[in-house]
């Protein structure tokens, strides 16, 4: 059984204005990193390069997981995209 959530990730173009957004709503960066090598063998990609930042909800018990890849690059979503379109649609806090 499933008691919590504890962590979301969001691919993003734009990483520093959404680490901001997300800290103007209460957030906190609980750490920042780049990654590379190993995620290639976990993640099915090649050539990964990506920055992470890592925040976390005031209890604590919740963790927004947002990535920014230099590589390989990050495939085009689709901005107006309809409510029933597969992917993530909503986060709530």
């Amino acid at each position: 059984t499933i008691n919590s959530l504890e962590n979301v990730g969001i691919v993003l173009a734009d990483l520093e204005s959404a680490v901001d957004f997300f800290v103007d709503l209460g957030l906190t960066v609980d750490g920042r990193t780049t990654v590379e090598g190993l995620v290639d063998r976990t993640g099915g990609l090649s050539g990964v390069r990506c920055d992470l930042a890592v925040l976390q909800t005031r209890d604590g018990r919740g963790q927004l997981e947002l990535m920014r890849f230099h590589s390989p690059d990050a495939l085009p979503g689709i901005p107006d995209a309809p409510p029933h379109t597969l992917g993530v649609r909503r986060l709530a806090f």
